[in-house]
């Protein structure tokens, strides 16, 4: 018998958390989250996303022990102002026991029901930043500490539960040396020069911060059109801010401003943590801090985690000012190979711009969508 329970206490979050731990240890390929970050993410009082949010958390339990785990999700600003009656679903893990699942999405799906929603989509997360999808190629290939990894009886459960693909994203890798630097340099200083703009690069964090809220200004209005875009809030921002930019290399954010000193576009990559977070195993301490310092000053791959061109400026070319500044930077200290996040596969002007470095597909995911 498979029984439902929520999960509400600090002892009970930070079994729902774990959970995962027991699925892929060890699975090479598994990128385990640092868990105090995880439970603050989930976390209404510390994540500003719970402003136009709202989540609870479901374990599945078998023969006294947890099996499945999922979240239920409603964006009200997507309901209520995009008008898109979305039942979202997320922290989607599961033994392989489809009657595990069904239990879950059967929580999911009364949720919905008493919200008056019209359908259920996931596995994804509060807003456009969190992780997305479940695997369907390339599950023999390491994750990333902004994806989700799944194993091949995710996917299946989901399609054996009724559910039909929402929409599909490609991650895509290349090695630095397919980038035509001189290229890149020579278009660079053309665009500049016609368009009267100029990069801007950093050596210190401290510099970068009093531009964060306006790179997430210009992130949502060049991200507006991508179906489902939830704008990101100021306070959304405030915490981005503090989580993510002490984890990225100064030299790893690159701004293009205009003659007016705006900025017009932007691009965040960051270190490969990937086997520094495996060798931490959820822990800062006593060595996680050590192990992910360690990957942030010797990186060899990095993660192309955002690009953001201002609407009047797109398809003028300014992203090659952005390559050429990362190629330079990269080529410095020793950059091999660039892996990106993931990108919706209708996203054509995303993978225009990626066409000339020879990208190599290596793995696929998906959301799931079914009528409630």
């Amino acid at each position: 018998m498979i029984t439902l329970k929520e999960m509400i206490t600090k002892k009970e979050m930070k079994q729902f958390v774990m959970f995962p731990f027991s699925i892929y240890k060890n699975n090479p390929y598994w990128v385990p989250p640092i868990i105090t970050e995880e439970l603050e993410t989930l976390n209404k009082d510390k994540n500003p996303a719970f402003e136009n949010a709202e989540a609870r958390f479901f374990v599945a339990i078998k023969n006294n022990k947890i099996v499945g785990r999922i979240a239920t999700i409603i964006n009200w600003y997507e309901v209520k102002e995009q008008q898109i009656k979305k039942m979202r679903f997320g922290w989607y893990d599961v033994i392989d026991d489809i009657e595990v699942s069904r239990v879950l999405i059967q929580k999911v799906e009364e949720i919905g029901k008493k919200n008056d929603l019209a359908y259920m989509e996931g596995p994804v997360g509060f807003s456009n930043l969190d992780k997305v999808g479940v695997l369907i190629e390339g599950f023999n290939h390491i994750g990333t500490m902004v994806t989700w990894y799944s194993l091949p009886h995710y996917k299946e459960h989901l399609e054996n539960l009724s559910f039909t693909k929402e929409k599909e994203y490609l991650e895509n890798s290349f090695q630095l040396e397919k980038v035509n630097a001189p290229y890149y340099k020579r278009v660079s200083n053309l665009i500049k020069h016609r368009f009267k703009l100029r990069s801007l690069n950093f050596t210190k964090t401290k510099d970068i911060l009093p531009f964060v809220t306006e790179m997430f200004d210009l992130f949502n209005k060049s991200y507006a059109k991508l179906s489902s875009y939830v704008p990101i809030s100021d306070n959304q921002i405030e915490y981005f801010k503090k989580k993510y930019i002490s984890f990225i290399n100064p030299e790893f954010i690159k701004f293009v401003m205009d003659e007016n000193n705006k900025l017009v576009a932007f691009g965040i990559m960051m270190p490969s943590f990937s086997e520094a977070l495996q060798k931490a195993n959820g822990k800062l301490f006593p060595f996680g801090f050590y192990h992910l310092l360690k990957a942030k000053n010797n990186a060899k791959t990095v993660t192309s985690y955002l690009i953001g061109v201002d609407p009047a400026y797109q398809n003028k070319g300014i992203t090659a000012i952005i390559f050429s500044d990362f190629t330079t930077s990269f080529n410095a200290i020793g950059v091999k190979n660039v892996i990106r996040t993931p990108e919706l596969e209708d996203n054509t002007a995303i993978h225009q711009l990626w066409k000339n470095f020879d990208p190599k597909t290596h793995k696929k995911r998906r959301t799931y969508r079914k009528n409630i």
